[in-house]
């Protein structure tokens, strides 16, 4: 293990994607100061990081120096929010730029993919790196992947050059040493959580399609997919290139590496979070150096909020109610910042409702790209919000747990149609008729229902929940098939 940890740590400092071939590009010019040209893209895409574990976002336990710098030099949304409560179908939503239900990469009976899902992103759907790559981009995936592990679902089949990282969460399987000692009934409660070694979790490392490690040192990840994504920038730094980058941390089970262990007043969970801030300061700095901040557009934000049922080592919603699997706000608003020095007002805040869903549409009208044709695209174009030009052009959003739509955003209120707790014993979903209504511009963390005092929104409501219902489509489940055990 250690002989094979060394050769993949060497592996990756040395070529991992930094060396992959590229497509035809149009100018190889050094573009850094240009901006006639389409951006650079990088989307950083935390694990279960919550809307309160950030110091721009109020957060006084967990130091994140440079995502505060980031912000101040950015723009920072309050009202962002991811398309899902969990790993899966968020993914699939912040790649496509569609709800999740449409693809099938949701289900109400498997909440993600697991380790030996058949399924995964279909085909027919066309992913952000699909379509700028048809543009000239050259395209590279790093980190968590989990959006199928079965060759042709892999990132190299869904319009990526390159891939590093794991194929899907990394707590997704446990060592056959160890499954004695673990539990999916009081899953939350497993002692292989609290005390972690990489041992106890069988999760390869992937280097395109192949396995570098098995397990993997889960310890040096962060640090690893750093060192990665500083070598992508740095090969094609003068060609356009789009760099996902979508760190395991902090998804329980919690690591970091030697330099971050036991240095944050927040226990192992600030641990990774200061090493994830680290690592955003280290490629902005890359991109200031390399002059390529000014023609780059970097977006850090997570795939769904806090893993509350995990306690120490989960995270904090904030000010919102609830966390991780829910459709309460602690579910989904997440952290979002959006960072292109030059085109972007540093210190800029916008108060107004994005959503992953559209990153898509946002990045493929700024790379010159028509939208994918003959599909509902669910993302809105967020230019003029990001650009100080105008006010964010959503106004509604949905809350789905997995094919259903349990509530609705629509301006500053919020409907609840239905609840239910994210993780625990005794998830019972309680229907609500009529809806809970809050306020969420006065009241955020939704502690008084407004129903009875305002008829007339939550008609509305109502109403609205049938249009949405009426336009939706449904793919077939990828996540309920599963392959035969080892």
């Amino acid at each position: 293990m250690r002989f094979q940890r060394a050769k993949a740590l060497a592996f990756s400092a040395a070529c991992l994607l930094g060396g992959m071939p590229g497509p035809a590009v149009r100018a190889e010019a050094d573009r850094g100061g240009e901006q006639d040209t389409p951006p650079n893209v990088i989307l950083i895409f935390a694990d279960d990081l919550g809307y309160g574990d950030l110091g721009c976002y109020g957060n006084t336990s967990i130091r994140t120096p440079q995502l505060d710098r980031m912000a101040a030099e950015g723009q920072k949304w309050t009202s962002f929010y991811a398309a899902a409560n969990v790993c899966t179908p968020s993914r699939a939503a912040l790649l496509t730029g569609r709800w999740p239900v449409r693809s099938g990469m949701t289900s109400d009976r498997r909440l993600v993919l697991t380790a030996r899902a058949a399924g995964g992103l279909p085909d027919d759907e066309i992913t952000l790196a699909q379509l700028l790559r048809s543009r000239g981009y050259v395209t590279g995936a790093i980190g968590k992947w989990h959006l199928g592990q079965q060759p042709q679902f892999l990132p190299t089949s869904r319009g990526f050059d390159g891939f590093f990282g794991t194929p899907y969460s990394n707590d997704e399987a446990v060592s056959p040493a160890w499954r004695k000692d673990f539990t999916r009934r009081d899953y939350w409660n497993n002692p292989l959580f609290y005390t972690p070694r990489s041992e106890y979790w069988d999760i390869p490392l992937m280097r395109d399609e192949a396995e570098l490690e098995r397990p993997v040192e889960q310890s040096t990840l962060t640090q690893r997919y750093t060192e990665a994504a500083v070598r992508f920038i740095e090969t094609h730094a003068r060609r356009p290139f789009f760099l996902y980058l979508a760190p395991n941390m902090p998804h329980v089970p919690l690591f970091a590496s030697d330099r971050f262990l036991g240095r944050s007043p927040r226990g192992i969970y600030g641990d990774t979070v200061e090493e994830l801030d680290a690592m955003v300061g280290r490629l902005l700095e890359v991109l200031r150096r390399k002059g390529l901040a000014q023609n780059t557009l970097v977006f850090f934000s997570s795939d769904n909020g806090p893993w509350l049922i995990f306690g120490e080592h989960g995270g904090s919603a904030g000010i919102l109610r609830d966390g991780k699997g829910t459709t309460w706000e602690g579910g989904h608003r997440v952290p979002a910042i959006f960072w292109w020095p030059g085109r972007i007002e540093g210190g800029s805040s916008v108060d107004g409702v994005g959503s992953t869903l559209d990153v898509f549409t946002t990045v493929a009208k700024l790379a010159g790209a028509a939208l994918p044709a003959e599909r509902v695209m669910d993302g809105l174009d967020l230019s003029a919000p990001l650009f100080g030009q105008g006010a964010s052009p959503r106004q509604s959003m949905l809350y789905f747990r997995g094919t259903r739509i349990y509530a609705i955003r629509q301006g500053q209120y919020k409907a609840h149609f239905s609840t239910k707790p994210g993780f625990g014993p005794g998830l019972v979903e309680t229907a609500h008729a009529p809806p809970l209504l809050f306020d969420l511009e006065r009241d955020p963390g939704e502690q008084v229902d407004i129903a009875a005092s305002h008829p007339e929104v939550v008609a509305g409501m109502v109403r609205l929940l049938a249009e949405r219902q009426a336009g939706l489509s449904f793919g077939t489940d990828q996540l309920v098939e599963q392959l035969p055990a080892d």
